[in-house]
């Protein structure tokens, strides 16, 4: 195998530090710089939106505005250059009438346009920058025109015929469905109906998947589900059909930025060593958010966005169950009303033994992590997940539905004695759920156990280095592949 360093294009919707929404936004500020700490031309582009300053980011122009055709006609873009911590050069697509006049990324009715207007301004804008990358890495449907059209026109065209291209299925749950005059407006009509895709609609998500050389997903777990009618969002039939070509890389956190042993927003610091300092962090967090102070009262936590996909609907049987035992509990999120009611109601009932705080607050979040004894994912669907992750590496030893990646970064205490660093469940019910809580609660007062489970946790790898070993291996197949 040929194992020169790649140039790579990585093509994402948002990007820490400048854009973020999602989980999404967390991959792209830290994937492309572990590839790049390999040796490799790694260069994100994103569009710019108004929110995203020069000032604060040193950004500047790279050369003259160019046209692309999209509409009746052409829309003219610029091209802005930056760098990412770690040297990755950025390039935001500026354009005033779909991007640098909005205030938010997604919500807007013309997002099909917008994202369109991105693919192919990043796909001309290598030109301009007389840069050739050997593989675009596109990631999630805001980028499925771009794999679509290398695969189409773009065989057609010296400079993109030899471009391979991957894939990433973020959340298959969004899927970026429009009318077929989005073809028209990205002068695209010869793209082919798929059979998934609903008459007179085009699925984005569904086009990049059926045109990328490789796809994969965020977790091995959960390139498996999506195979599956009740996983695979009306896109299974597609997704078999290329299963030879999909596969799972787990997504990482950044080890740096959390980490307990430096994180600036926990008052005390430990690591896997000193555990017995960790201790003081419950007492903080007890007091921040005004429970009883009670040492040895297995405290529950959970940092969520409130809504059926992340295993709401389990929640209220499962607190009865939970606060009746001498538990605590803390609940962070925001979401849907329905729940948030029902975390109020349970609060309500419970005051001396729960908190409902219905917000985003990233400091507390992560005096959570670093203060509770366990984290509660009861996941419905959950591609990677990094909330668990972090638990473990704060100490906090996750509860989790064995569910995408939630199964391939949790090994369950009993299942595995010895090697256990959680506690998981795998039926979708209030019972198995509880039964998973009631094994940890056990182990939790046999605390040289509990000790042995919290430390295996802290020692896992999740650092991004090991994802940016797998994405590379893809990358070079993607080039195979591409070839053949």
């Amino acid at each position: 195998m040929n194992e020169k360093p790649l140039n790579i294009l990585f093509l994402a919707a948002e990007a820490v530090p400048f854009a973020k929404v999602g989980g999404l936004a967390d991959v792209a500020g830290s994937l492309p710089q572990a590839i790049r700490a390999l040796g490799h031309d790694v260069r994100l582009a994103m569009p710019r939106y108004g929110t995203i300053r020069s000032d604060q980011f040193q950004l500047e122009k790279i050369g003259e505005p160019f046209s692309i055709p999209v509409g009746p006609g052409e829309e003219h873009v610029h091209l802005i250059g930056g760098a990412m911590d770690g040297g990755v050069p950025i390039y935001l697509i500026w354009n005033e009438l779909y991007f640098s006049s909005r205030d938010r990324i997604y919500g807007f009715e013309d997002d099909a346009q917008r994202f369109a207007v991105f693919g192919r301004a990043s796909l001309a804008a290598l030109q301009l920058l007389d840069w050739k990358p050997d593989v675009i890495h596109a990631n999630d449907w805001h980028t499925g025109i771009v794999p679509t059209w290398l695969n189409t026109a773009g065989r057609r065209e010296s400079f993109y015929r030899d471009i391979a291209t991957l894939f990433t299925v973020h959340n298959l749950a969004y899927q970026g469905i429009a009318g077929r005059l989005i073809l028209t407006f990205a002068q695209m009509e010869y793209v082919k109906h798929l059979p998934v895709e609903q008459p007179g609609m085009v699925n984005w998500m569904a086009q990049g998947i059926a045109h990328a050389d490789l796809i994969n997903t965020v977790s091995q777990r959960y390139a498996q589900e999506i195979l599956t009618p009740g996983a695979g969002m009306g896109l299974d039939p597609l997704l078999r059909e290329r299963q030879d070509q999909l596969f799972g890389v787990l997504n990482g956190i950044d080890c740096d930025q959390w980490n307990p042993a430096t994180d600036p927003n926990i008052p005390h610091h430990f690591d896997a060593e000193t555990l017995d300092r960790r201790a003081a962090n419950k007492t903080v967090l007890q007091q921040q958010v005004r429970l009883p102070v009670r040492p040895e009262a297995p405290l529950v936590g959970m940092v969520s966005q409130l809504d059926e996909v992340k295993g709401m609907s389990l929640m209220e049987p499962v607190l009865e169950w939970l606060l009746a035992r001498e538990a605590q509990f803390v609940v962070l999120g925001t979401g849907e009303p329905q729940y948030r009611e029902m975390f109020e109601r349970i609060q309500a009932h419970h005051p001396d033994s729960m908190r409902a705080l219905l917000k985003f607050d990233d400091v507390l979040a992560r005096r959570i992590h670093a203060g509770a004894d366990m984290f509660l994912m009861p996941s419905a669907v959950e591609p990677c997940g990094s909330g668990q992750m972090i638990a473990m590496h704060y100490g906090c030893v996750p509860v989790v539905r064995a569910t995408g990646g939630l199964a391939d970064t949790v090994a369950d205490y009993t299942a595995r004695r010895g090697r256990g660093t959680g506690f998981t469940f795998t039926d979708y019910t209030p019972e198995a759920c509880q039964n998973a809580l009631a094994r940890a609660l056990r182990v939790y007062h046999d605390k040289k156990a509990w000790r042995r489970v919290q430390q295996r946790g802290m020692a896992v790898d999740f650092s991004w280095s090991a994802s940016a070993h797998e994405y590379v291996k893809l990358y070079r197949r993607a080039i195979e592949v591409h070839g053949m």
